[in-house]
């Protein structure tokens, strides 16, 4: 396959910004080529033709490249004897070193040729999202340190391999977070054939790491329910036997030290931000890759972008806060309880009914929102997006986990006996579950479609913005401008006082779902399982069925509620 031309004209040392304000010149676009469509008679249509054979060809790479990694983990898996971890563990090194000369590549060639990148897409990489590569890629760097500080203690019983696969780790993780923090807003117009290889190949690496993470995850989950198991039939029964629990696991034990067991509680606590990590970087690669070769119209350069304020809105903070708080002390109370030898049959009530009190709170909210959208005269958003259109599937997709987890759960309990206190609250909660996904889904992807809000006042201030600067000179006095943004701040405070009725309900629901969305999320993901610890659907199904169930639904439930909260911030954000 062959790339773009390269343009002979001099460098623009101005052309990042100068592409939001204004189009660059057409002698400076870098059309597609592909050998399959040279003989096409029309540029752009041969552009066109050649931007969907690169994505072809580099999904098709991708694909290839996790169908590979799949059939290693899944035969680590069901063979581990033919297939170890340490091999599973050299792949990926593999994967990972050439994503990383890829990235380097990319960073000191790609983006620094002439007219590279002309084109910025704003809607692509919010703060938020920025903010959570950061957050979730330290956690994960913190996590691989004691990966590795448990592994040095335990030198006699671990491989080297065990210590330089984090190391690896911790190398790509701060590589690729400081490429998504800087060019996630990126429309690359050069080299794009190779561009969406290295970004699909990374993108297939990422995903190779989420489920390997999910696999180890789940296996660990395991040996504490089997070891729990096993001493509540301690007296006077045999011993659970299960695969996992090989005889490595009883010799390579941690010594009775502080700092391995800080290595030790440290690495099980940081696990779950692994996952997420590798979630939220395969969406922000995503989006860089449909925006390889895209040409944004000046027209679509939006003039104003709607900043996070907390002014208007009192009660959506307040009952979130709430939720948060007692949601905090039910999952602390969850966790003494449930971390001992047998938990308390009462705890899984108190933890169920906390959710059937929040989820029909946010269940009315979401569809006193979307009713709202209805009512509002703000139009519909219909300009091409790929940030939205994957927020949209993300969103859609993410919320099967708990969806299907809950149809499980109804058909065993009603087979079994849902008179009962417990199996009553279970199936309450799973059906209240799937009720708030679905409107929180609907409420989410209105707003989303939804124009901006601007106040007639900004709007005017816009519109003569625009006409200044399209009739008169480029040099502004320092008092002309400080007085142009006075009165737009002026304007933009009067807006704010003055909230409709609408707007206020609108953000007063957005926050307080964002608020229950992340307690919801910090629960599952610090430890609060009950879905598996309270014993109904394990005994209905089967141990490694609903195991298998839990390990599908629980990572995709876990990344629903961080997404959602982007998505609701910024539906507050535009209301």
């Amino acid at each position: 396959m062959s790339d773009n031309k390269v343009s002979r004209q001099k460098p623009c040392h101005h052309c990042k910004s100068r592409s939001a304000s204004a189009p660059p010149d057409t002698s400076t676009i870098h059309y597609e080529k592909f050998w399959l469509y040279r003989h096409c008679s029309s540029v752009q249509q041969r552009d066109r033709q050649a931007q969907k054979a690169g994505q072809l060809f580099s999904g098709l790479l991708a694909m290839n490249v996790v169908f590979l990694g799949s059939a290693f983990i899944s035969s680590m898996i069901f063979n581990h004897v033919a297939i170890t971890l340490a091999d599973v563990w050299i792949l990926l090194s593999i994967l990972k070193v050439l994503c990383l000369c890829w990235i380097i590549y990319y960073l000191l060639g790609t983006s620094r040729q002439p007219h590279a990148v002309l084109y910025r897409d704003s809607h692509a990489g919010p703060i938020w999202i920025r903010g959570s590569v950061l957050l979730f890629g330290s956690f994960s760097v913190l996590l691989n340190m004691f990966q590795i500080g448990y592994s040095v203690i335990l030198i006699q019983c671990k491989s080297v391999v065990e210590i330089v696969f984090p190391s690896i780790e911790i190398l790509f993780i701060c590589t690729q977070a400081f490429f998504l923090w800087h060019h996630s807003k990126d429309c690359i117009q050069v080299q794009h054939n190779f561009t969406r290889c290295g970004l699909m190949l990374t993108i297939a690496t990422n995903l190779l790491l989420w489920l390997l993470a999910v696999t180890n995850d789940t296996i660990h989950m395991e040996i504490e329910s089997q070891l729990r198991e096993v001493e509540q039939r301690f007296a006077g029964k045999a011993p659970f036997s299960h695969p996992y629990l090989r005889n490595e696991t009883i010799s390579c034990t941690c010594p009775n030290t502080t700092i391995c067991k800080v290595f030790q509680k440290g690495y099980i606590l940081l696990y779950p931000f692994n996952t997420e990590y590798c979630l939220v970087c395969c969406s922000v690669l995503y989006v860089i890759w449909k925006n390889v070769g895209r040409r944004i119209s000046h027209h679509h350069v939006p003039h104003i972008k709607p900043k996070f304020k907390l002014q208007g809105v009192v009660f959506g903070p307040l009952l979130g806060t709430t939720a948060v708080i007692i949601g905090i002390c039910v999952f602390m109370i969850y966790q003494i309880q449930a971390t001992g030898s047998a938990p308390n049959h009462q705890v899984f009530v108190m933890y169920y009914s906390y959710y059937i009190v929040l989820l029909p709170l946010m269940s009315v909210g979401a569809v006193i929102g979307t009713i709202i959208h209805a009512l509002e005269k703000r139009e519909l958003d219909t300009l091409k997006n790929p940030t939205r259109s994957l927020d949209v599937i993300l969103l859609m997709g993410a919320a099967l986990g708990q969806i299907g987890m809950s149809y499980f759960s109804i058909v065993a309990i009603v087979a079994t006996d849902p008179r009962d206190l417990l199996n009553s609250l279970i199936l309450s909660y799973s059906v209240l579950l799937i009720f708030q996904n679905i409107t929180q889904n609907v409420f989410i992807i209105d707003g989303l479609h939804r124009q901006p809000f601007i106040s007639p006042g900004k709007e005017e201030e816009m519109k003569e913005e625009q006409n200044h600067e399209a009739c008169n000179q480029r040099r502004v006095s320092m008092l002309e401008l400080g007085q142009e943004i006075r009165k737009v701040s002026l304007s933009y405070l009067h807006s704010y006082s003055h909230l409709s009725w609408k707007r206020r309900a609108l953000r007063e629901i957005s926050f307080f779902l964002v608020l229950c969305n992340i307690i919801l999320w910090v629960m599952p993901t610090f430890g609060a399982h009950p879905v598996f610890e309270n014993g109904l659907e394990k005994s209905f199904y089967g141990y490694s069925t609903w195991f298998a169930i839990v390990n599908f639904g629980l990572p995709l439930g876990v990344f629903y509620r961080m997404h959602s909260v982007g998505g609701l911030l910024e539906v507050y954000v535009t209301a």
